[in-house]
């Protein structure tokens, strides 16, 4: 019998679409038990080829078709079709863990974000829509598959999808402005005299303030999410909180590097990752 009892050919195709990622998630993973793992490789690689779209250099108008084309894909999931390995490993997915329609949609509007403008200095309620959808959405599909449904655990995905984006975005603030955009909130530019364009932000002097400010409303969606955690499953949560170690330790050493030196990437050193996926992985 195969995880979800999936085709493991198409199992074979979406574990491949995560492994070439290259990122520490198809690690992660690894501490879910085989149908939980695979509708999460499902997930990531249907957040995966959105991405994708949003960041093809194309014109605008040549996006729209193919993310409504996504759409109308994850509505056919709700019918029973599929049509490629992602949306079969997928219709899996959502018939064994009851994963939302909203939910995937919220994914495609938010990549729609990134796709029809350069976002520069969105206010704070723009920001919170684009993190939700590009986010705190994922994370609500997430919770689901890792084997919490309830109130509690979408207030985690609320939270920790939140800290993780805006963690995100203090780590590629440079890599951001470079491409013409700047997620910084334009009510904390403002606050502090930072201009809104992306490339005059680097050098402002009160850059730093700006960036300190995000810096501490990703603490406070990091406690929101450690103290929801506690109310739900906790082998569920064993995942949600292993990620929010990880981005809570990339936090803190963007913090220790300052934020007078944005072009000097940050990232966890291999034996910090091996010591959290031992502590929370087991956990």
């Amino acid at each position: 019998m195969t995880a979800l009892d999936a085709d493991q050919a198409d199992l074979d195709a979406v574990e491949a679409i995560v492994r070439a990622a290259g990122t520490s998630f198809y690690r992660g993973m690894r501490v879910l038990p085989p149908d939980r793992r695979l509708a999460m490789y499902a997930i990531y690689a249907f957040c995966r080829k959105v991405d994708d779209i949003a960041d093809e250099e194309v014109a605008f108008a040549d996006k729209v078709p193919q993310l409504d084309a996504w759409r109308r894909r994850i509505d056919g999931l709700y019918r029973g079709a599929a049509d490629d390995a992602v949306t079969r490993v997928l219709l899996r997915a959502v018939q064994r863990f009851d994963l939302r329609r909203e939910d995937f949609f919220a994914i495609i509007d938010g990549m729609q974000m990134d796709a029809e403008t350069a976002i520069v200095a969105p206010d704070l309620a723009t920001l919170d829509l684009y993190c939700d959808r590009v986010a705190s959405a994922v994370g609500r599909l997430s919770v689901r598959a890792f084997g919490d449904a309830s109130a509690d655990a979408d207030q985690v995905a609320y939270a920790l999808g939140r800290a993780l984006q805006l963690t995100n975005i203090l780590r590629d603030v440079q890599e951001d402005a470079e491409r013409g955009r700047l997620y910084l909130p334009r009510e904390y530019l403002d606050e502090a005299g930072v201009p809104h364009d992306p490339r005059a932000a680097l050098g402002a002097s009160g850059l730093a303030r700006a960036c300190q400010r995000v810096a501490d409303l990703a603490h406070s969606y990091f406690r929101d999410a450690h103290e929801a955690m506690r109310r739900c499953d906790r082998p569920a949560m064993k995942p949600a909180r292993l990620m929010g170690a990880t981005y809570a330790a990339l936090l803190a050493r963007i913090e220790r590097r300052g934020w007078d030196r944005p072009a000097e990437r940050v990232s966890l050193p291999k034996w910090q990752k091996l010591w959290l996926a031992l502590r929370y992985g087991l956990a």
